[in-house]
């Protein structure tokens, strides 16, 4: 089994555990293996002015994630759109708060074609009253397995309660992107293979089989003819 990603997405409830909390996740993984989604995290403000929690982006991920203000329904804090991360990128969201304590912990791992998500996420220590936990993921293909909440073929959804330990299993198969570069890669060669094959026996049958060309004219013997018996 080939390890993808080991997530340990830290921000999303250690930052709040005084308050109501509002922590959702939603992702969507395409067939290249790459995810793209947005991340919430907010709190019920406790005095005037506050803004909630922030989010820091990684300078690794500067490029990818963007961060701006959040305020819905009551709560307020951060949002953090990305896209286009890969496996390994999606391992360093955990670097987006560093309030957390590794509450919430998510696996993406492939063998074959057979991708696996699990994930653990404890809000024991989460104030049930208020509190908003939840998180989406979208595959590229039908969901097989899961202990979700199906919203499509495609998708799963958990509402995780606060004041719980939860467990996330979804199982789904796709074709590995790399495998798929390779056959491309491989139907390039060998139709090239092909092609310069033909070629080359195509020269070779000319080769052993020349063409006759044809006589001119005046190079013909013409056949004679008998003489007339004189009579």
């Amino acid at each position: 089994m080939r390890r993808l990603a080991v997530v340990t997405l830290m921000a999303l409830v250690a930052v709040l555990l005084s308050g109501c909390l509002r922590a959702q996740v939603s992702m969507g993984v395409s067939s290249d293996d790459r995810v793209s989604g947005r991340i919430v995290v907010a709190v019920v403000p406790s005095a005037e002015g506050d803004t909630g929690p922030g989010l820091d982006v990684p300078n690794s991920l500067s490029g990818k994630i963007r961060v701006q203000p959040y305020s819905a329904d009551g709560y307020v804090g951060s949002e953090a759109l990305f896209s286009d991360l890969t496996f390994g990128d999606v391992q360093q969201l955990g670097g987006l708060s560093d309030q957390a304590a590794g509450l919430f912990q998510l696996s993406l791992a492939r063998a074959g074609d057979l991708v696996s998500l699990s994930g653990q996420v404890d809000l024991g220590t989460v104030p049930a009253e208020g509190s908003d936990v939840q998180f989406t993921i979208a595959f590229p293909a039908r969901v097989t397995t899961t202990n979700g909440a199906r919203e499509g073929d495609n998708v799963v959804s958990w509402a995780l309660p606060a004041g719980e330990r939860s467990t996330l299993r979804a199982e789904v198969r796709y074709s590995d992107p790399n495998t798929r570069s390779f056959a491309g890669w491989a139907g390039i060669v060998f139709g090239v293979t092909v092609g310069v094959a033909a070629i080359v026996g195509g020269m070779a049958y000319v080769a052993r089989n020349p063409v006759r060309r044809s006589r001119r004219p005046e190079d013909a013997v013409r056949p004679s003819r008998r003489p007339t018996d004189a009579r």
